[in-house]
């Protein structure tokens, strides 16, 4: 009974990882291997039917102009998003864990309680910040927030927004957890805040921060809710602005579920190859490994 325990408390996460995770995994990747055939008119009865066609749909997806148009805007999108964010999670978290802060639990609400609001209702609260008829911002500031030069740049700062505070508290909790002899003792050397923060504890983040980027990096490249959101508000926001747009596109719009499938698999595998390539590059750094 002692060593059938540890596979009884495994079964329910086992089982929840088969059915929610490597079913639809593996139903996604049948999918992807099968095409449509229409024989005739594809009226009557039996004219559609699927057929096998192997890697065919990942070779289309793969030779797809608009899904790597796509992946070049969410390459600019992702760097505006990633510097801006992490850098002022980092800006905050070093602030609030300063000796001469004041107000740190408000502000640690302050700033967190952004990333507690809907994507969509974030989104669409913007959307409307943005309407030239509506916002008060374009009677300050004569800028057109959905044109085409501006958009990847409004998307950005919502996600910014809504981001910040989740990887500003991973950083701020990293910091608390840091002996705080360590700081007494560079200040008895003669250090400054500003040089503790520098040489103390940054070094000691790095590890924190490459967790938050890594984090980062997949809910870029999975980009979906504000181009859709925005895109009712402004005509500069294609229907495959994003690869995952493009995705929803072919499985719910045109009916390409096949397409759609293959698709989904490719965005897979470069998102896998992007955060364990940079997990790679960076591990030495940050985990002293080899």
């Amino acid at each position: 009974m002692k060593r059938s325990a540890p596979y009884l408390f495994l079964t329910p996460a086992i089982v929840l990882f088969t059915l929610f995770l490597a079913v639809p995994i593996g139903y996604t990747v049948y999918l992807a291997m099968l095409r449509t055939k229409v024989s005739g008119l594809g009226l009557g009865k039996g004219s559609r039917r699927e057929v096998f066609v192997g890697f065919d749909n990942f070779a289309a997806a793969i030779a797809d102009a608009e899904l790597w148009n796509g992946w070049l805007r969410v390459l600019g999108y992702g760097t505006l998003v990633l510097v801006v964010m992490l850098g002022l999670a980092l800006l905050f978290a070093l602030l609030l864990d300063s000796a001469r802060v004041r107000l740190a639990r408000f502000s640690r609400i302050a700033i967190f309680l952004p990333y507690a609001v809907p994507g969509v209702a974030a989104t669409l609260l913007w959307g409307f910040l943005y309407l030239p008829s509506l916002s008060p911002i374009r009677e300050i500031l004569d800028i057109d927030f959905l044109g085409a030069s501006t958009v990847t740049y409004s998307m950005a700062n919502v996600a910014v927004w809504g981001g910040v505070g989740f990887n500003m508290l991973v950083l701020y909790t990293t910091l608390r957890a840091i002996p705080r002899d360590l700081y007494e003792a560079a200040r008895l050397d003669g250090a400054s805040e500003f040089q503790i923060a520098i040489r103390v504890k940054i070094p000691i983040l790095v590890p924190a921060i490459i967790l938050t980027t890594v984090f980062s990096i997949i809910a870029t490249i999975q980009v979906f809710t504000e181009p859709t959101t925005l895109r009712p508000l402004t005509n500069t926001i294609s229907s495959t602005w994003s690869p995952l747009m493009k995705v929803y596109r072919d499985a719910f719009v045109t009916g390409d579920l096949y397409s759609a499938a293959a698709t989904s698999i490719v965005i897979a595998g470069i998102s896998l190859v992007l955060s364990f390539g940079f997990l790679r590059v960076v591990r030495n750094r940050a985990f002293g490994e080899g």
